[in-house]
């Protein structure tokens, strides 16, 4: 089963996430299918610290890929925010 979920990246004490299109079975931060973004929960202010590209990461849902429970809130927040602009 595809599922789509953050990998992990960046150093210690500094995270960095690349929302992925992974098979289930792979590791974490292993082999995956496509990369639909990034996530950047430390970045500073004024910066872009979300970004995905929603007409992929809707190509994957409608052929059955399930979304990590993270990457359905961040979907969520970032669909809400690209309305709004």
């Amino acid at each position: 089963m595809v599922v789509i979920r953050l990998a992990r990246g960046g150093s210690k004490k500094r995270p960095f996430y690349n929302v992925v299109a992974a098979d289930s079975r792979d590791r974490r931060d292993g082999r995956f299918i496509e990369r639909l973004g990034f996530y950047n929960p430390v970045g500073k202010e004024g910066t872009e610290n979300l970004r995905l590209a929603l007409d992929r990461v809707q190509y994957w849902t409608e052929n059955g890929a399930q979304l990590s429970p993270a990457v359905a809130r961040l979907v969520k927040e970032y669909s809400q925010t690209v309305a709004a602009a």
